[in-house]
């Protein structure tokens, strides 16, 4: 990957807000281009080793609920742009169109697989394909649905200077995040107003201290925290 000329930019990152994390990853150009290369490169071969083991996961989402496997939903990632995200199924058919756009503890909507599945993160496999594709990184501000992003505030477009990741040191913090929801009223508003933006204090620190072997250390603390390891 590597970061945009500043003039070239959308406008609503040209800002003062988003300029002091430009410089900080002007800096560190090398460790971009090894963080695409290493995406790209280790996307490939775990495509190769699991699609086995994802097409038993697909089988078993179609045998536990009536469906597709794969679920796709537009989300947003580097420099604004909108892309399909791929993940397997875990929810009925249709529940996008039945409830809010996050999840709480106990929905309704998830199925019997999607649970383990959400549990254990095997969903997100298929997104290697996003990663291969340069959509997505292994590391990175988890992408948001677009009607989320329109509600940023200046300094969070910061996290659009990279693209989304399938974790980050924030999806650690907040794995269980649906717990937190799990009592509200209105979820949106609740995510909005209070999970978004204490996530953005974890999104936008790791862009300060950005480098490569720290993308590599939140992988290794992904996994542990997967595990069961608790992370205060």
């Amino acid at each position: 990957m590597i970061l945009r000329p500043w003039n070239e930019l959308p406008e609503n990152m040209r800002t003062e807000e988003v300029r002091p994390y430009y410089e900080i990853l002007k800096k560190h150009q090398l460790s971009l281009l090894l963080k695409r290369v290493f995406d790209f490169v280790v996307s490939l071969i775990m495509l190769l080793i699991l699609w086995p083991i994802m097409l038993v996961i697909a089988a078993l989402i179609r045998i536990d609920s009536k469906g597709p496997a794969l679920f796709f939903q537009e989300r947003v990632t580097a420099y604004g742009k909108k892309f399909k995200i791929w993940k397997f199924r875990t929810m009925v058919t249709g529940a996008e169109h039945r409830g809010s756009a996050v999840t709480v503890k106990g929905d309704s909507r998830i199925t019997r697989i999607g649970m383990f599945l959400r549990n254990t993160r095997l969903d997100e496999l298929p997104q290697l394909v996003n990663i291969l594709m340069g959509d997505m990184s292994y590391v990175g501000t988890r992408p948001e649905i677009v009607r989320y992003v329109e509600k940023y505030k200046p300094e969070f477009y910061a996290t659009l200077l990279l693209p989304a990741g399938v974790t980050s040191e924030a999806s650690i913090r907040y794995k269980d995040e649906y717990k937190l929801l799990a009592e509200a009223d209105d979820l949106d508003q609740v995510y909005i107003e209070r999970i978004l933006p204490a996530k953005m204090v974890w999104n936008l620190n790791s862009i300060e201290r950005f480098s490569f072997a720290r993308e590599i250390l939140t992988m290794v603390r992904t996994i542990l925290a997967v595990i069961g390891k608790e992370y205060e």
